[in-house]
């Protein structure tokens, strides 16, 4: 007889999965989850605001996931799944409340996506927002045997009245840098054509370890910040660089003006240059060190790089908003 099991699909190792990150996600609830997981749908309990907003934003981890397939690692990559979520519903005030993730593989591996759920758990740890559900997929023949692909789902909340858009940006604002980890989840389809050798030695090192340093998650020297000053605009570096990412908060007539030389750029972007591409290839591609962006008023630039430093950041100021035609110019 054909049974769902000779079909490729393995319930079993699927009910061993959930039994082994069943206590994992369970850290990361607060008293706002309402149920446990294996409901069909999660109850969040959204608390007392005057005027809530939610805001939401899904994102994966690319072709990141190549360099997991060839070390056989995979306790980061979902930590890179929810950053790229939670950074970018925090650019407009947003405090994470939960977190959803969707796994999909050809044949299941209950050790493995333990592994990529453990990132996950810990990712939420670090933003403060709950793992309330997710679903795994088993696709035999959709997937190639070992590879697994990951995306996730995260929505916050902000009251209205302070919801940031970028729309208060104003001429003689400063410019304040986080650091990025590395190359975070973006690029990696050109980072591979230019390293296929994962065990050479960088740094001390396999290159393949550094390359799968995983995303930076900047929630809560971000939310300390909020609670005791406004901030104009905010921006999560991502694919496209600077060039991509700051142009989308700034408002039409003004310019963000960086400094590169201010810009510490990071070893790894350093060999990628050297290994062909053009510097403003470069600076359109990958972060370049620079994982996520504070406009702020300048009477402020001392008490908010004083709240990040309590808060375990490294802030740089490298440059301010001007009158201008272009969005971003970067001398």
């Amino acid at each position: 007889m054909i049974t769902y099991k000779t079909a490729g699909v393995d319930k079993e190792e699927g009910y061993k999965s959930v039994g082994l990150i069943k206590d994992m996600v369970k850290r990361t609830y607060s008293k706002n989850v309402l149920t446990e997981l294996g409901s069909f749908g999660a109850l969040y309990e959204l608390g007392k605001y005057d005027n809530p907003v939610l805001v939401s934003g899904t994102d994966g981890v690319g072709t990141k996931l190549k360099i997991a397939f060839a070390l056989n690692k995979y306790d980061t990559i979902g930590i890179d799944c929810v950053a790229m979520c939670v950074n970018d519903i925090l650019c407009h005030g947003a405090k994470p409340l939960f977190f959803l993730d969707y796994l999909a593989c050809g044949k299941l591996d209950a050790e493995v996506a333990a592994q990529i759920v453990f990132g996950v758990t810990e990712g939420c740890m670090q933003s403060t927002a709950a793992l309330v559900g997710g679903e795994t997929a088993e696709m035999p023949g959709f997937y190639q045997p070992g590879e697994y692909d990951i995306a996730g789902f995260a929505v916050g909340v902000v009251e209205k009245a302070n919801v940031i858009t970028g729309d208060k940006i104003q001429a003689g604002d400063t410019i304040i840098a986080l650091p990025s980890s590395g190359l975070h989840s973006n690029g990696f389809s050109l980072v591979r054509r230019l390293i296929t050798d994962m065990s050479v030695e960088f740094e001390g090192k396999p290159i393949g370890e550094t390359l799968l340093t995983p995303t930076r998650i900047y929630v809560k020297p971000v939310l300390a910040v909020l609670e005791q000053f406004a901030i104009n605009g905010m921006a999560h570096i991502t694919g496209g660089g600077l060039y991509e990412n700051v142009p989308r908060i700034i408002p039409d007539g003004l310019c963000a003006a960086i400094e590169s030389s201010k810009i510490e750029v990071l070893p790894i972007f350093e060999l990628l240059e050297k290994l062909g591409v053009a510097r403003k290839e470069m600076f359109g591609t990958f972060n370049m060190g620079v994982g996520f962006i504070l406009v702020v008023n300048p009477a402020h630039v001392d008490g908010v790089m004083a709240v990040l430093r309590e808060h375990g950041e490294n802030p740089r100021v490298i440059g301010s908003i001007t009158a201008g035609a272009e969005k971003i110019c970067l001398s």
